[in-house]
């Protein structure tokens, strides 16, 4: 029988994403008011997050897209210093996996919003080169790049802006599958959605997303977007936010259970090694039973409760993604 607290202390556990403070918060190395901090991720034995430089949709202007650029470089500076000398920075699967095995923290930095290149290509490169293992497309409002899931009527968006990826957006992916960053379809469209998984050569993913058919959300993914995921090979990491979860839920309102139908909806759909564990910690994700880092070992209970075994609790939690992060890694140049 599985002891469900001793697995998820074995386990290399990945929180595909979780935001962090910004421009000033609490230290990251201390116990605070964050959901991830460096003590709740020991106590829940989260052995590494994915940090997003997370840069909010703003006017499509020369002046918008400089300020965009020049957060995004603050941030993940930020980013890959805040650990200091108690956790470590990794931005490739080898490294990840050597860290895991000495029991190290771990600190993956990546980048939320598009708009965050502030229209110029060679972005792409530079925060590869900073660190960052995956760029999501776009954020709430569309973009240079693509069309978003949920248009902002404050920035003049219609339905559509693109039809889905602009000519820059294509030019974009193609940059990112040189350079060997993952490209996260999470809050596209789906028109974006769908025509991104066929231009990018290595397989994409949503970082942060739930499930449409158990939640009619526009940022959650349908069985025709699940199904392109399963053939060019990607995944959907279920995220914590319960109004992802159930519609109009408070947090309080949202168990773990489910949380893990959405997991099992999408195993059953398109198979266990395209589905995987975030949270959107510090970014709107929480809820009862796995309200921040330092209740981790919750949703491995869960898991073993459903009847998962350890193989594919461990694929879940991080195993699927470092498969992917190694076809992007391999695929590069």
């Amino acid at each position: 029988m599985i002891n469900p607290s001793e697995l998820h202390k074995s386990l290399l556990t990945i929180d595909t994403h979780i935001d962090i403070p910004w421009p000033q918060g609490a230290s990251f190395l201390d116990e605070t008011q964050r959901r991830v901090d460096l003590p709740k991720m020991r106590q829940g034995h989260m052995t590494a997050g994915c940090f997003a430089a997370y840069i909010p949709q703003g006017p499509r202007t020369p002046e918008g897209h400089g300020a965009a650029r020049v957060r995004a470089a603050a941030m993940l500076e930020a980013i890959t210093a805040m650990g200091g000398d108690q956790a470590v920075v990794c931005s490739n699967a080898r490294a990840i996996e050597a860290a895991h095995a000495r029991g190290a923290t771990m600190i993956i930095p990546c980048v939320e919003n598009g708009h965050a290149l502030g229209g110029e290509i060679e972005s792409v490169a530079k925060f590869a080169s900073m660190g960052a293992v995956y760029m999501t497309l776009t954020h709430n409002g569309h973009n240079a790049l693509a069309d978003s899931s949920n248009p902002r009527a404050d920035l003049g968006d219609g339905p559509s802006m693109h039809g889905g990826l602009s000519e820059f957006g294509r030019e974009v992916i193609a940059e990112m599958n040189r350079v060997g960053m993952i490209i996260d379809i999470a809050h596209v469209s789906k028109a974006s959605m769908l025509q991104a998984a066929q231009a990018s050569r290595t397989p994409v993913m949503s970082t942060h997303s739930c499930i449409k058919t158990l939640c009619n959300n526009p940022r959650n993914l349908d069985d025709e977007q699940l199904d392109a995921l399963r053939e060019v090979g990607g995944m959907v990491n279920i995220t914590a936010v319960s109004g992802f979860i159930r519609a109009g839920a408070k947090p309080n309102e949202v168990t773990c259970g489910d949380y893990v139908d959405h997991v099992d909806y999408a195993v059953k759909r398109i198979g266990l090694e395209h589905v995987g564990i975030s949270s959107d910690f510090d970014g709107g994700g929480g809820f009862t039973g796995w309200h921040d880092a330092g209740e981790s070992d919750a949703m491995t209970a869960e898991l073993v409760k459903r009847g998962y075994d350890a193989k594919a609790i461990a694929l879940l939690w991080g195993g699927n993604f470092l498969r992917i992060l190694r076809q992007v890694e391999q695929a590069a140049g």
